[in-house]
């Protein structure tokens, strides 16, 4: 029965990112990014279960990339392509260019299919994890909708979110090395780079509410790349 646990919350993972999309183009992007939370919480405890309870298998592993895709690969598309959508007729842009924000969706899938295959990235990751893609993508709204600085004329400027949506594909797929939140132990020595970035975060999502976000996957992405010997 214990080897089905960490599968079950991997279904939950996927039903959240299912119904995530279902809000997106419903319009209520609020409710989907608070969905794709959820569906990061169950893809943290699903794989910290599997080793809490030393299982594994091959249907475990591409159950979990096929939840992945959806909840952190096909969502994040879709918010872009929303925003886009209303970005665009206001500058005379063309409305076909709202079908770009689908090219973090397939970066997204060559990024999960790289990290199955790829075994330097049992301890760490190769490139920006499609979560915290995510996570960044689904903030957004969140901004937009308690705007206490003033950012909408940022977020839903189409050239912004064109250039986010290349830089985000790009880091997906990025030959640069980030840490994982896995603790192996609680000791400060093993683990300083992870309390660090943990306690920065935590302040800024307190200061700052949702538009801390990004400057915390740029933060996450920082402190990777400035002290590379954190493994």
């Amino acid at each position: 029965m214990k080897r089905h646990l960490p599968n079950a919350i991997t279904c939950l993972n996927l039903f959240s990112g299912c119904l995530a999309l279902v809000q997106v183009f419903a319009g209520r992007l609020d409710y989907a990014a608070y969905l794709i939370v959820l569906a990061a919480v169950f893809d943290f405890f699903d794989g910290l279960l599997a080793r809490a309870l030393h299982v594994s298998s091959p249907i475990g592993k591409d159950l979990d990339s096929l939840a992945d895709m959806t909840s952190f690969g096909v969502v994040p598309g879709a918010v872009l392509y929303w925003l886009l959508g209303q970005a665009l007729p206001a500058t005379g842009l063309p409305g076909w260019l709202a079908y770009l924000g689908f090219v973090v969706t397939v970066f997204s899938g060559v990024r999960l299919a790289k990290f199955n295959n790829d075994t330097r990235q049992t301890t760490s990751f190769i490139g920006l994890p499609t979560p915290a893609n995510t996570l960044l993508v689904v903030s957004l709204p969140l901004i937009l909708l308690h705007d206490s600085y003033s950012l909408r004329s940022v977020i839903l400027n189409p050239w912004v979110l064109l250039g986010l949506t290349l830089l985000l594909s790009y880091l997906l797929i990025a030959e640069i090395p980030l840490f994982a939140l896995k603790f192996k132990n609680f000791g400060w020595q093993d683990n300083s780079l992870r309390f660090i970035f943990v306690l920065l975060a935590a302040g800024l999502l307190a200061a700052l509410g949702a538009a801390a976000v990004p400057l915390i996957i740029l933060l996450y992405v920082l402190l990777s790349v400035l002290k590379p010997n954190y493994m």
